[in-house]
């Protein structure tokens, strides 16, 4: 590819490579720490469930696959042992998804590796670049998720 090519790229290639790359770094690092059991797909019900459970629909929602999609993801990680599905105690026909130990050990595990990476891309572009590009990409998600609701 040729620098005019790489100048030309568009936004939405900009942002797709940065992610691929921390995408990359976390599944070779959660690997290496014997979560051997994953893929990049798990990674977004990992992102979405709260602290003290979820439901299956909010997750879908939030994470903005079909209901399937999210149960065979959910599904997968409760087989791996990453989290568990519990009687909602304010509803007793609804369920809540919910992470277990090893569930809390891999996201802390994840949070690690991404600090590294945020810390080793501040050393090669500066602690306020990277600063700016974060504030930056806080104001568009705030903007796309205002003009969601309108």
């Amino acid at each position: 590819m040729t620098q005019n090519q790489k100048d030309r790229r568009m936004l939405g290639a900009m942002l797709r490579i940065p992610f691929q790359a921390i995408v990359a770094r976390i599944n070779e690092g959660l690997r290496t720490r014997g979560f051997t059991d994953l893929r990049p797909a798990h990674f977004v019900i990992f992102q979405h469930i709260h602290p003290e459970g979820s439901h299956l629909t909010e997750l879908a929602e939030q994470a903005q696959i079909t209901k399937q999609s999210a149960g065979a993801l959910v599904d997968h990680l409760m087989a791996c042992g990453y989290i568990e599905r519990l009687p909602d105690p304010n509803d007793g026909r609804a369920k809540i998804v919910r992470l277990t130990e090893r569930g809390r050990e891999l996201e802390k595990a994840a949070r690690e590796i991404l600090s590294q990476v945020e810390q080793e891309w501040a050393e090669q572009l500066g602690d306020e670049r990277l600063t700016q590009l974060k504030q930056t990409l806080k104001d568009l998600i705030a903007l796309i998720e205002e003009g969601a609701k309108s």
